[in-house]
């Protein structure tokens, strides 16, 4: 193929792979130099090619790396590890003692600092300082310096097998880097993608440049997805895996309800209105606590829009689970009773200390204050942060009233004694003086007392049996 014709094909690759153009150029290069390498080049040679897709020339040049006497192996270094080589590939048994020891002089010798490396010089990739000055005057160790080569166009089967081989294997990292790049950035954002596949309860969706997979326990619940559905998710997490970028999506996480709202409610990106505290059981129930920078816009109108259209929208995304909008309030009091909301509440009382709150409710708005197993109360819960003790007004009295009661059981009742002089008269069995500047109350005429104290009553019945039992003997 005609070199200048590549201009086109590295456009056309670009755009296909998603890849930037000086890439590509750039893996064409290190495999026309493997190319080159390969047929044309010696061992240790480091040969760098370079490529114009605008005129198609290429041009070779061989790179050397100036050393010094610092950095360079003497011969005798050079001899001392030549020789532990051959120890150890002739008695593999007694490779270590005598390896560690040649280690430990090698580092003495070679090593001063722990910076420098020492290199073995090779005349084909390594150029002594001073020759490399002679070229360069401003030279330093480590720089690089290139010579020209001879252009050639033309290689073996072999060498064309090997730059096949890398750039195939270049543009294909090259364009996995690309794709974690970019949804790298995008990680805590919403996505759009089709259902490519469906896989045991696993779907895979097809984002465009990469296929993202949303888990079984990152779906909604009871919720079921078909081949073709266009589907939103929120991208949780980016890796790099050797077969390509790993993408997985959620659309059961609360950032994905709190990134929806920032889609349909223009308010919340220009910062009027804000998303303060949301908690959320997926397929079921959300609650969302709003709350408003300028005093002009109610935050739970703006969320719930015109006739509700903005709601409605979210809630159809999200298949149908309900949403309860509050707004937030610095006062717990306040934040607890309306997070509790469509349920009214009477009282609340913040319990510090304990880090809970005891409601107060209607007795017709209990039910409801707790919600079906107790989810509305366990929403409210985490939205707050609160530990909350809903009560109906009929409860909390009735409880109160059998407190009191157990209260007054609980503590002895004793009377006072009468220290009258009447109650110590009729304790000793006088009658007590009246009292000073009063009459004496009347006394009780004295014919009453023998009728009370007689014992005539309790002795009556016993003759009226001995009578009966003699008729009842005579009659028999």
């Amino acid at each position: 193929m005609d070199l200048r014709s590549f201009g086109q094909a590295i456009q056309e690759l670009a755009e296909e792979k998603g890849v930037a153009e000086s890439k590509v150029i750039e893996t064409i290069e290190l495999a026309i130099a493997a190319a080159y390498k390969k047929d044309y080049g010696k061992k240790g040679q480091i040969i760098r090619a370079r490529f114009d897709p605008a005129s198609g020339e290429l041009s070779f040049s061989q790179i050397k790396i100036a050393v010094d006497e610092t950095t360079v192996k003497s011969e005798e270094e050079i001899r001392t590890e030549e020789a532990a080589r051959h120890i150890s590939a002739a008695a593999p048994g007694e490779v270590e003692p005598p390896k560690k020891e040649t280690e430990e002089s090698e580092d003495a010798a070679e090593e001063p600092s722990p910076e420098i490396k020492k290199v073995r010089f090779n005349p084909e990739r390594h150029i002594m300082l001073e020759e490399a000055r002679r070229i360069k005057p401003d030279a330093q160790p480590g720089e690089e310096l290139e010579f020209p080569l001879e252009e050639k166009s033309g290689f073996g089967r072999i060498a064309s097998q090997t730059a096949k081989q890398v750039i195939i294997q270049r543009i294909r990292e090259a364009e996995r880097e690309a794709t974690y790049s970019e949804f790298k950035d995008k990680e805590g954002e919403i996505i759009s993608g089709l259902v490519q596949r469906i896989e045991g309860r696993n779907a895979f969706l097809d984002l465009g440049r990469g296929v993202g997979v949303l888990t079984y326990e990152e779906q909604i619940p009871r919720e079921r997805l078909g081949l073709g559905d266009r589907v939103k998710s929120l991208l949780t997490l980016v890796t790099k895996d050797p077969k390509g970028p790993g993408i997985y999506l959620s659309r059961s996480h609360p950032r994905f309800l709190k990134k929806l709202f920032e889609l349909e409610v223009p308010e919340i990106p220009s910062g009027l209105v804000e998303i303060k505290v949301l908690a959320r059981e997926a397929g079921s129930r959300s609650k969302i606590a709003v709350t408003s920078h300028d005093p002009a816009i109610d935050p739970v109108g703006a969320m719930v829009g015109q006739r509700g259209v903005r709601v409605s929208t979210v809630i159809n995304e999200i298949s149908g689970e309900k949403i309860d909008i509050i707004e937030w309030s610095d006062d717990p009091a306040r934040f607890v009773a309306n997070a509790l909301a469509p349920a009214k509440v009477l009282a609340v009382e913040i319990i510090e200390d304990r880090g809970g709150a005891r409601v107060l409710v209607p007795d017709d708005q209990l039910s409801l204050a707790i919600g079906k197993g107790g989810q509305n109360v366990r929403l409210a819960a985490k939205l707050t942060g609160w530990k909350i003790d809903v009560r109906s007004a009929r409860t909390e009295a009735e409880g109160r009233k059998v407190e009191s009661e157990g209260e007054a059981e609980d503590s002895p009742q004793v009377q006072a004694p009468d220290t009258t002089p009447q109650a110590n008269a009729e304790a000793a069995g006088k009658t007590a003086p009246p009292p000073a500047g009063g009459s004496a109350p009347p006394a009780e005429p004295e014919k009453e007392l023998p009728a009370l104290m007689s014992p005539k009553p309790t002795a009556e019945p016993e003759p009226k049996k001995k009578r009966s039992t003699k008729k009842a003997k005579q009659q028999q």
